[in-house]
């Protein structure tokens, strides 16, 4: 039914999924109006709005929803910015990362008033829920489970006649199949991989492999200049062994699935979270799989399973009880969340995921047995970031690409990626 409820509406959606995301639709009577922003491409507003107007036809007090979304770049400059000046939205979709930061500032409301009520995600469980909760108390909705991971193009490493990296390949043996892919492939300015050494998320899942974190439970930085340099130099080495596309190549990259080496056709492998596959797919022609980073042999498990993206009410929100039923809409009402799908991540619901699973295609299936298959990969959640994480993120980019452009050397590059860092932690 699902389905086809969306391919009745794809005609209209995609010619106005501009209009209805800003937040423009039919004329209506006065109701309740709320606000909802959300990072996102695309295929993702066309979802969400579709999904929220279903919520608005479904409200018995003529809940009125306008709707806000932009690319992760600018989400959080202008999230910040809107809240500052006391503007927030009603409803938000939030990043694990910042959740603690929001929380600390007092900007956000407590879930808990309205579980079971307004809120029927019970059946989460209680790791899920206590993804979304911070010193007790619940102030998200979890969209769904998620993990980082890599995209792979299996044919072009086919192409090349090297077997594509899997579960289990160590970062040694990555390195040097890397190395050989380049003089194997028969293709021009193409690359085994893209460069991830900017990406945070790359960097903490070899750390905790080490035994280590970007952060304590103390919100303090959980590695040293060496930890960093180490890492800066793994993808130096690589870059000079033209294992991985070059720095002016994946400068090109901002955040985007549409930006990334893969979608560009520099690269047979990139990173990304899993919730991010069937998007991948939908602008790549080549058929995509996706599995593990590499391994430390004999190390911890680096991989873990968070939430891909909650939802969360503003402590300035006039309605929060209209926020919250909206947020249980997308995420447990089969109206909303069939709709929205694998888009944020596997659902948290088991009855959704039952639900869902006839309507799932290819690459959907390949995310959920993603998730599957980490295994023994897959540990616990690391510490909850400390206010100013999300600056750290942007620090590590930009300390990356001096490193690449061989502005600074690989330890120098550790050793100011921990100064900046450590630095935006106290500011």
């Amino acid at each position: 039914m699902t389905k086809a409820l969306i391919d009745r509406r794809s005609v209209l959606a995609g010619g106005m999924g501009l209009a209805l995301a800003a937040g423009f639709g039919p004329a209506r009577a006065a109701g309740t109006p709320i606000r909802m922003v959300w990072w996102g491409n695309e295929e993702r507003a066309r979802r969400t709005t579709e999904a929220i107007r279903g919520f608005e036809a479904a409200s018995d007090d003529m809940v009125e929803v306008a709707t806000e979304y932009m690319g992760w770049d600018d989400y959080w400059t202008r999230l910040a910015t809107q809240v500052a000046g006391g503007n927030a939205p009603d409803l938000i979709q939030m990043d694990y990362r910042y959740l603690f930061e929001y929380v600390g500032r007092g900007t956000l409301h407590p879930l808990d008033e309205y579980l079971g009520g307004a809120l029927q995600i019970g059946d989460f469980g209680k790791a899920n829920l206590d993804s979304c909760s911070v010193d007790g108390k619940l102030y998200g909705a979890n969209v769904g489970v998620n993990a980082f991971g890599m995209l792979v193009d299996a044919a072009a490493w086919e192409e090349a006649g090297m077997e594509a990296p899997g579960m289990g390949t160590s970062w040694e043996a990555f390195a040097e199949a890397c190395a050989a892919f380049k003089e194997a492939t028969p293709r021009r300015r193409f690359y085994a991989t893209a460069d991830t050494s900017g990406q945070g998320n790359s960097f903490e899942l070899w750390l905790r492999q080490r035994g280590k974190g970007l952060y304590t439970e103390a919100g303090e930085l959980g590695y040293d200049a060496d930890d960093a340099g180490e890492w800066f130099d793994y993808w130096a080495k690589l870059r000079k062994a033209k294992g991985c596309v070059p720095a002016d190549v994946q400068a090109q990259f901002k955040n985007s699935l549409e930006t990334s080496p893969i979608t560009l056709g520099t690269a047979a492998t990139d990173f990304a979270f899993s919730n991010q596959f069937t998007g991948y797919q939908a602008v790549n022609k080549a058929a995509l799989g996706m599995t593990a980073l590499p391994v430390l042999p004999e190390g911890a498990p680096g991989h873990y399973l968070k939430p891909s993206q909650m939802f969360v009410v503003s402590a300035k929100s006039k309605a929060p009880e209209a926020a919250a039923r909206l947020a249980n809409y997308l995420v447990r009402d089969p109206r909303g969340a069939l709709i929205l799908g694998l888009d944020r991540g596997v659902p948290a619901s088991p009855a959704i995921r039952e639900a869902l699973l006839p309507e799932l295609d290819e690459a959907q299936k390949k995310s959920v047995a993603f998730i599957s298959e980490l295994g023994d990969l897959a540990g616990g959640l690391p510490p909850a970031p400390p206010k100013g994480a999300g600056e750290a993120y942007a620090i590590m980019l930009k300390v990356s690409q001096e490193v690449a452009f061989g502005m600074v050397d690989p330890a120098e590059g550790g050793r100011k990626l921990v100064e900046d860092s450590a630095s935006s932690l106290t500011r």
